[in-house]
């Protein structure tokens, strides 16, 4: 296990889905931990997993370069997982170059960015543009910086496996937008060590793309989850055209809405490249949804834990 005995280490978004696992690590190798959001008492739930004086809450936005220069003073590494679906440019791409830059003014040798597959500068989706002008902005400001690719991120506090979940509970037919597109899921865990493995100074530089062992289309996922939770609904594919003309702004159909730009993000696939580094460079062996997804998703089932004859 890699020991940060001492070393401080901000986090931005460490109250978040991925931050919390991340943190948790972070604190297990004795780190000190700064863990800085917007709203910073919505992280204290974190303070008991840390010793004495071993966590610190700060409040920061990305997009305040002020609020960013104080969070990440003093410290020895910085991690970013801020990410947003709205006001995306000003948060992923502008924050992320703020952040680089404050550490880069701070002193900090190393820094790990979060950004996600399908971060491209010339994407049809502003998602994917606005994730890849934060990775130029942080590779013009600290080409040392760690980058991470992850793929669709699943766990206990996930919004897309529990959102289908959660519908599946509720209707008998599901409509199945983009039904082909292929995805990679990652189990969050993996993500968070991968984010504390990128700390170490032979992934500086280094551009990882993280997936899980597996590779299910929409379709497939869908039909994986309702097996899982013990649902039978009738999936029914939706034509790409309808689709398409559906998507807006507002979203559509109650339960399951989609913008847009999210329809222009399912228009490719998002799987980890196969000649980019990834969870095995780092020493992680991926986890399988069926190895944990358990846990969590009996709440969907019709009689929970009782669900199945023993």
């Amino acid at each position: 296990m890699q020991k940060l005995d001492g070393q401080l280490i901000t986090v931005l978004g460490g109250g978040g889905f991925v931050g919390r696992y991340a943190v948790q690590r972070l604190l297990a190798r004795g780190a000190r931990v700064r863990i800085a959001q917007r709203n910073p008492r919505a992280a204290t739930f974190l303070k008991p997993l840390g010793g004495l004086g071993q966590t610190q809450f700060v409040a920061a936005d990305v997009r305040d370069a002020a609020s960013v220069a104080r969070a990440v003073a003093g410290s020895d590494a910085v991690i970013n997982l801020v990410g947003a679906f709205g006001d995306m440019q000003a948060v992923q791409a502008d924050g992320a170059g703020h952040v680089a830059a404050a550490a880069a003014a701070a002193g900090v040798g190393t820094l790990v960015h979060v950004s996600a597959i399908g971060a491209d500068r010339d994407s049809l989706s502003a998602y994917g543009r606005s994730k890849g002008d934060g990775e130029a902005a942080v590779r013009a400001t600290l080409p040392g910086a760690a980058i991470l690719r992850p793929s669709i991120v699943f766990g206990r506090e996930d919004q897309f496996i529990n959102r289908f979940a959660a519908m599946m509970r509720v209707s008998p037919v599901i409509p199945v937008i983009a039904p082909a597109t292929k995805f990679q899921p990652v189990y969050v865990g993996d993500v968070a060590d991968a984010v504390v493995a990128a700390l170490a100074p032979a992934a500086a530089g280094q551009l990882y793309e993280l997936g899980g062992p597996e590779v299910l289309t929409m379709a497939a996922l869908l039909r994986w989850i309702a097996n899982a939770t013990g649902r039978s609904p009738l999936f029914v594919d939706v034509p790409d055209f309808v689709a398409s003309g559906l998507a807006s702004g507002l979203g559509w159909a109650p339960g399951a809405p989609i913008t847009k730009d999210q329809w222009l993000m399912l228009q490719q696939d998002n799987v980890a490249a196969a000649d980019t580094a990834g969870l095995a460079q780092l020493g992680i062996v991926p986890t399988s949804l069926a190895a944990v997804a358990d846990g969590w998703l009996v709440q969907y089932r019709r009689f929970g834990r009782f669900a199945q004859h023993a």
